[in-house]
């Protein structure tokens, strides 16, 4: 039996030049010959994971099944793939040193000097392997967060020569992703960032087998061999990535760039079949031609910076192609919403999506958002803390309670609609302690819920600490919120909803983790259809 073949997805130059896309573009590509192809992705920042890390710092907080609090590219790997990804496709420096430290507290080196050669490498390829020695893949991709030449990524850098030269020939590659930057000045493309990148990656022992380029204007053959002469690469290996109109349309470039042609040559494998991408194009299809053009309006406060809620603008653009329609996401900041100006800030809006969050900031603007949409019949889907806020507004505006709030906001509030769960209360570390992970909800028949899922029974990721406080749900359902997801081992609400309201409906969970090109998820389908009903009527 061949083993696993290894691929290594290092960065030079300048960060954010999407590595992640590159490599789930590659992935996809080689899962379409016939590959059972997975990521993974190491991180050089010293928090054990992004779930401390405020939105703004490193946009948003990805979760898997098995509740790993993950970096965002792995949203990009199971959206492109299709395929679940877990805690072991994500470690971060302060994993492995933690891991590291844990084994010397407990002895297991003997008294040996714990170093970062060979005790961290060790770690970190031992983490390489992981999913490899599963036996579940042909093919891992390994993205390397950061820049070559950065001193957090030096040890992983090492690592990969190490572990490259360990598998031996035809078992490991490395590609570098780097920025071949047009010089308006001079109206040309200029190599010489390139060159250093590599000879960076050089200097650390590294070879670059393939050279993927990032860049606005097409790289001329002359250009194309003047970085293949001075980079150490074969001319077929250097790769240009032309800026796209969307980043689902890498993998076709990706595709007449020859590069899963180039990396399965390297890595001694056949080329099996060409790529079935039929059911890719045929989305790519939809998302350009659409028929119909909606407005929803995001409405969060972290919208300064767009990674803050990736996963749902991702779930929009694969909702709109499933419906043939064009989502124009208008983001509103509620911290500036107020009772005086919510129907000017909601002006030309189909649909309201109340965003996610923690803390108090924002709060009483997203509860007003919440009333408008409920009383001028607007579709409405409120996510984990915008579910939350939908039981606030109701409890205050419809039963009356007008100090209904969650603790998280008002510890002393009499009516805590919205509370911590008596296991979350002694808690103190704030790391991996939330309800996180996949979790079971049933749903009653003859719901919204119900007809959107077409099953009785689900399983949904969460990331939240507060409850929906059961002892509040007799009251809201006589007044016309209706408790219609409930998860089977807790009794806790899941889903809400109201009758007679063109879609008003939100979730504890986060259903745009799922969501993806091949199963868009049904929840963001049915809200998109039902923001097309409403505004043709």
């Amino acid at each position: 039996m061949n083993p696993t073949k290894y691929i290594f997805v290092t960065g030079g130059v300048t960060s954010s030049l999407g590595k992640g896309i590159i490599a789930a573009s590659l992935a996809k590509l080689l899962q379409a010959r016939g590959y059972r192809t997975t990521i993974q992705k190491f991180d050089p920042y010293i928090n054990v994971d992004p779930g401390t890390l405020n939105p703004y710092e490193h946009g948003e907080c990805f979760v898997t099944d098995d509740g790993a609090e993950t970096d965002l590219d792995l949203g990009h790997y199971e959206r492109f793939l299709n395929v679940p990804t877990s805690q072991a496709n994500n470690v971060t420096t302060g994993r492995v040193y933690l891991s590291v430290i844990e084994k010397e507290r407990r002895g297991e080196f003997l008294g040996k000097t714990v170093q970062v050669v060979p005790h961290i490498t060790n770690e970190i390829k031992e983490r390489m392997q992981l999913l490899g020695k599963s036996g579940n893949f042909d093919i891992v991709i390994t993205e390397i967060g950061g820049t070559v030449g950065d001193i957090e990524s030096l040890p992983y850098i090492e690592s990969v020569r190490q572990l490259v030269w360990e598998l031996g020939d035809n078992n490991g590659i490395v590609i570098h992703l780097t920025l071949v930057p047009f010089l308006a000045a001079a109206g040309e493309l200029k190599t010489k960032p390139t060159q250093h990148s590599v000879k960076t990656l050089m200097e650390s022992g590294i070879k670059a087998d393939i050279l993927v380029c990032r860049t606005e204007h097409e790289i001329s053959d002359e250009l194309r061999q003047k970085l293949a002469l001075f980079c150490n690469v074969k001319r077929e290996a250097v790769i240009q990535s032309i800026d796209a109109s969307t980043i689902y349309e890498v993998p076709n470039l990706m595709l007449e760039e020859g590069l899963d042609v180039v990396a399965l040559k390297k890595l001694n494998l056949l080329e099996k079949s060409a790529p079935d991408l039929s059911q890719w194009n045929d989305f790519l299809h939809r998302l350009k031609n659409p028929k119909h053009t909606i407005n929803v309006g995001l409405v969060g406060k972290y919208l300064e910076l767009q990674d803050s809620y990736k996963s749902i603008i991702e779930s929009f653009i694969h909702a709109g192609a499933a419906n043939e329609t064009k989502v124009n996401i208008i983001s509103i900041h509620s911290e500036f919403v107020d009772k005086e100006n919510v129907t000017e800030k909601l002006e030309g809006i189909d649909g309201i999506l109340v965003a996610p969050g923690f803390g108090e900031r924002g709060i009483e603007g997203k509860i007003e958002t919440v009333r408008y949409a409920r009383e001028n019949n607007i579709p409405f889907l409120g996510i984990c803390l915008g579910m939350q806020m939908a039981v606030i507004e109701n409890c205050r505006n419809v039963l009356g309670l007008t100090d209904a709030n969650s603790t998280e906001m008002n510890p002393n509030t009499t009516n805590p609609v919205i509370d911590l769960m008596e296991d979350q209360k002694d808690i103190t570390h704030k790391g991996g302690t939330m309800r996180l992970g996949s979790w079971k909800c049933n749903i009653k028949e003859g719901t919204l819920a119900h007809q959107i899922y077409g099953k009785s029974q689900i399983e949904e990721r969460h990331r939240h600490r507060y409850e929906y406080n059961n002892k509040y749900s007799d009251q809201l359902e006589k007044a016309g919120l209706i408790s219609s997801g409930i998860n089977p081992d807790t009794g806790l609400v899941e889903i809400v909803e109201i009758k007679n309201h063109p879609f008003f409906i939100g979730v504890q969970y986060h259903p745009e983790y799922k969501s993806t090109v091949a199963n868009p998820q049904p929840i963001f389908v049915s809200f998109v259809a039902a923001m097309v009903n409403n505004k043709n009527r």
